[in-house]
């Protein structure tokens, strides 16, 4: 191992075996291990015979421990970082830490393993060439309907962590703000004795979800379709014919009978000519 190194460890995200035979190396050859909450911690490190001591290091106390950890660093320690489940820094501690590391010289190194996000995204059945990551969504509703609403128009697909006490809501507000129709995943509870994964609409989803209680327990990854991409391309003449007809009909009617001389989709005509008012 070389001197001054940051271990950066993947841990599992429920089934212990998971962790891989590099991951235990590390955690036993290091002089500390920087983790969430040493009681969780420490049974996956007990678990794994592994007796290194534990510092912890919680979105809580990062401001304040990072210095010591970085001066633990440059005296020539070697430590390693885990988080209470799966890849570190994704929603949970560890990037002002890593970010100090680098900006010290500091080498900083992966230990690649389990993250929920990927898991649940490779087993969803929905487009995984391109998606975009989302975290947990705000508290409250005003404040989640405020940020799916400004995802409505997303084309990859959507990816979120819930609480199980908030995964109902959760479903109501993404079925207001994306409709009843869109397809979305519930990956519940990843890799454990109750793992539950469920591909439907948003509207079966919350339906299911609200008839049985134990669906609401767990932790929750939750994957939303993208938006379809509108590929109608309306022509110079599709237009002029809209804007005709808009002079002496309501919109409405205007975008109705233009769809029907151009065989260009209704919804698209109606939104041209919202947008020329």
């Amino acid at each position: 191992m070389n001197a001054a190194s940051l271990y950066i460890v993947a841990t599992p995200i429920g089934n212990l075996s998971d962790i891989s035979e590099r991951a235990i190396k590390i955690l036993q050859e290091v002089d500390l291990i920087a983790v969430e909450d040493t009681r969780h911690s420490g049974k996956l490190l007990q678990h794994i015979g592994v007796s290194t001591p534990m510092l912890a290091l919680h979105e809580h106390n990062e401001d304040k421990k990072v210095q010591d950890i970085i001066d633990k660093l440059l005296a020539g320690a070697q430590i390693a970082l885990i988080s209470d489940a799966g890849t570190p820094l994704i929603s949970d501690p560890g990037y002002q830490l890593v970010k100090a590391a680098l900006l010290a010289g500091i080498k900083v190194s992966p230990i690649p393993g389990p993250s929920a996000l990927v898991t649940a995204l490779s087993v969803s059945g929905l487009p995984s060439d391109s998606f975009i990551f989302e975290g947990f969504l705000p508290n409250k509703s005003s404040g989640r309907i405020k940020k799916l609403g400004a995802l409505s128009a997303e084309s990859r697909t959507l990816i979120f962590y819930e609480a199980p006490h908030r995964i109902v809501a959760c479903l109501q507000d993404m079925l207001q703000i994306f409709g009843a129709k869109r397809t979305a995943v519930i990956a519940r509870e990843l890799t454990k004795t109750f793992e539950t994964i469920k591909n439907d609409s948003l509207e079966n989803l919350l339906e299911w979800v609200q008839a049985d209680t134990n669906q609401q327990k767990g932790e929750f990854v939750v994957l939303v379709q993208g938006k379809e991409k509108d590929n109608t391309v309306v022509n110079s003449e599709a237009e002029s014919i809209l804007n005709t007809l808009m002079q002496e009909l309501p919109l409405k009617q205007a975008s109705h009978l233009a769809s029907k001389i151009t065989g260009i989709k209704k919804n698209t005509l109606y939104q041209i000519g919202l947008n020329k008012k």
